[in-house]
């Protein structure tokens, strides 16, 4: 699967608590979503696109384990996360939610506004006007599977339903 799209680029420590806002964790995602990394990027939420990718530091989605991060960034139109490392429950929770993750120690050569090629199976992301690849860890197989199911809930059904080889 090979996607191109913006990057959003963000720092180190990324947590939860700037995704999805404790104060709105009781509104619908449209509302949750108008609020997704306000408190570092003011114009996120508005600007985004769908197709986007967010590249951040080390430790992306640190802090409590609430899956409306992960859909509130689904819900405004973000197809990956490349990050130097996560947090282990946001890593999990963006699988299972179907939204590729991939760690990339390069990923401080990323820069915001960047225009790329991301391959979510070889791991490659390919920055416009560059010639070599950034290269991010691939996605074990059986984790993409779940990411082309469109998340646990929808491989499971299948999966018990006899419809995938997994």
């Amino acid at each position: 699967m090979v996607m191109s799209a913006r990057i959003w680029k963000f720092g180190d420590d990324i947590d939860t608590d700037v995704l999805a806002p404790g104060r709105y964790m009781t509104a619908p995602i449209a509302t949750l979503a108008a609020h997704c990394l306000e408190n570092v990027r003011p114009e996120f939420a508005a600007s985004v696109k769908q197709g986007d990718i967010v590249a951040a530091g080390a430790n992306f989605g640190a802090g409590s384990s609430r899956e409306q991060a992960v859909e509130a960034l689904k819900y405004l139109g973000v197809v990956a996360i490349v990050a130097k490392s996560f947090a282990g429950i946001f890593y999990r929770n963006a699988i299972n939610l179907g939204l590729p993750v991939l760690e990339c120690a390069e990923a401080d050569l990323l820069a915001d506004g960047s225009m790329a090629s991301l391959d979510i199976g070889s791991g490659k992301l390919q920055i416009a006007g560059h010639a070599e690849p950034v290269e991010c860890t691939p996605i074990p197989d059986f984790l993409m599977a779940i990411i082309a199911d469109g998340g646990l809930v929808t491989h499971l059904e299948k999966r018990f339903a006899g419809e995938t080889a997994s």
